[in-house]
């Protein structure tokens, strides 16, 4: 049996939320640096922003957004972990409200109802997989409201098969136009349950842009849904060009023969996502 103090991890969560908030991950970078090369006119102009506001963030450690978003946790916690001084949820979120608090970031998290602001962006949302061995792994996502907002969930008929959920895709990004802050990555969530499929979609948030999906025939989906939305011409930021969706990740899993669930889960182009082992 491994132990972790609760400590340990709070001090982690904390430098992960407030690196997520100013540093964006490589793959992103890289994939604005190629879709700068490739557009023109105003759409190359807002690749080139996009740039050199990520370029700021990491300099000045200002956030590279004014939304910060709520704090997503999705933790592998092994079998053979035992976490001392508290459990992991309670050390998650003393981490995460002391990075938002020591960072500066903006707190969002609010009463659904009063819309009064909890004040420190609690509780953090967490989600926990127990998993073989002694390892322990965080994934912290900032999510803003502007894409959770795009976001659905539906459940199709087993008929309308792969058709059916290319449209009801393809119909979302559309209706969504520039309100997600394009250029956006989609994450789909298909089968499970009512339940399963939106943790599906915003888990394949996760996955580098460019990765492709280890399955060849998904992969295929993946790529034919990018070059559907991009013809759509909405564009970075909604000014029009050839790139309204980086990428698209999807994730499968086993459903109920009389069932098709689907979620879309939209990111925005600011994909801030951190990922610690301890």
């Amino acid at each position: 049996m491994r132990t972790i103090l609760a400590k340990d991890i709070s001090d982690k969560v904390a430098a992960m939320c407030m690196e997520a908030n100013r540093k964006l991950p490589e793959d992103v970078l890289d994939k604005f640096a190629a879709c700068h090369a490739e557009e023109e006119g105003a759409a190359k102009e807002v690749f080139r922003q996009l740039l050199e506001n990520a370029k700021l963030s990491e300099e000045t450690g200002l956030p590279l957004c004014q939304d910060c978003g709520l704090a997503i946790f999705f933790v592998e916690m092994g079998n053979d972990v035992h976490v001392e001084g508290g459990t992991p949820r309670q050390a998650i979120d003393e981490g995460m409200i002391r990075g938002y608090k020591d960072g500066y970031l903006r707190k969002s998290a609010c009463d659904p109802f009063t819309r009064k602001n909890t004040g420190d962006n609690a509780p953090a949302i967490v989600h926990v997989d127990i998993v073989p061995g002694d390892g322990f792994k965080i994934i912290m996502m900032a999510k803003g409201g502007g894409s959770e907002n795009m976001s659905r969930v539906t459940m199709l008929s087993p008929a309308q098969g792969w058709k059916g959920i290319k449209e009801f895709v393809v119909r979302r990004v559309a209706e969504a136009g520039p309100n997600p802050c394009p250029p956006t990555i989609i994450g789909i969530g298909i089968g499970g349950t009512f339940e399963v499929a939106p943790m599906l979609a915003k888990k394949a948030l996760i996955r580098a842009i460019g990765e492709p999906h280890p399955d060849p025939a998904i992969d295929k989906l993946e790529k034919e849904l990018v070059e559907t939305l991009n013809k759509l011409n909405i564009g970075p930021m909604g000014l029009g060009g050839k790139y309204t969706t980086l990428d698209v990740k999807i994730n499968v899993a086993p459903c109920h023969l009389a069932s098709l669930p689907l979620a879309v889960n939209v990111q925005c182009h600011s994909a801030r996502h951190k990922e610690v082992e301890l």
